[in-house]
């Protein structure tokens, strides 16, 4: 993944350690970012992808969207403001996202996943009343390894439909287990009312920010230790594998 900022110096990100963020909406004008981030959203058809990321995007819920047919996205403009060490007085960066929303249908699968060598971040939702849809999580996560840009990449694990408890197929303990399992944050959100939609991309803009400072520190390695060869290279092609940065 491209860990160098747009318009950001690397000093700068040094000395705004990421231990706390703040992210609110802003508007600017084009190309006034420091970051361009690409999340996909993706799970079965009829999740709720695509009014997830309305609501998120414009704060709406619209319940007669039509099934995405291949790609689709949306964007929107906030301001990341860390913590520095001695309180909030971190650095603020603005940040162009853009949230990509992808077909579930089998048919579109070879399009959609090309697109996620390419995204940052991934939304993996699944519809808390269809417990078909949670069982397909583990096939996703399969495909997100397959054909991610490495092979542990910055994932939120979604339980959407929130607000339809009488119709509930997936308990919340079900849903934890298995986020556990593959060491992903989990949330239960509502498009309908809005719930937990905006800390569930939130929290995974602040993974994709925490990896990003991680790399950036990787590059102040010096490449001899004591005037010996430090092996960069190796630790580079390693780091690579485990999806470092």
């Amino acid at each position: 993944m491209d860990c160098s900022p747009l318009g950001s110096s690397v000093h700068e990100i040094l000395q705004a350690k990421i231990l706390g963020p703040t992210i609110t909406t802003i508007t600017m004008t084009d190309g006034d970012y420091d970051y361009l981030i690409k999340l996909l959203a993706l799970g079965d058809s009829g999740v709720g992808k695509t009014t997830f990321l309305y609501r998120y995007t414009d704060n709406k819920f619209n319940p007669k969207f039509i099934t995405t047919v291949g790609i689709d996205f949306r964007e929107k403009r906030v301001a990341y403001n860390t913590q520095g060490p001695n309180g909030p007085t971190g650095k603020a960066f603005k940040v162009h996202l853009q949230l990509w929303d992808t077909a579930g249908q089998e048919r579109f699968r070879s399009l959609t996943t090309a697109f996620f060598r390419d995204a940052m971040g991934f939304l993996l939702m699944f519809d808390l009343t269809s417990q078909q849809s949670f069982l397909n999580v583990r096939n996703w996560m399969s495909q997100l390894q397959a054909n991610a840009y490495c092979e542990n990449p910055d994932i939120v694990l979604i339980g959407n439909k929130a607000d339809l408890p009488d119709q509930r197929e997936v308990n919340e303990r079900q849903a934890r287990d298995l986020a556990e399992k593959y060491s992903i944050p989990y949330f239960e959100t509502s498009a309908a009312t809005g719930q937990n939609v905006e800390k569930a991309v939130e929290t995974l803009l602040d993974l994709i920010m925490k990896r990003m400072e991680q790399c950036v520190e990787k590059t102040h390695i010096p490449d001899t230790v004591n005037g010996s060869s430090s092996g960069k290279l190796d630790g580079e092609k390693s780091a690579e594998k485990k999806c470092a940065c």
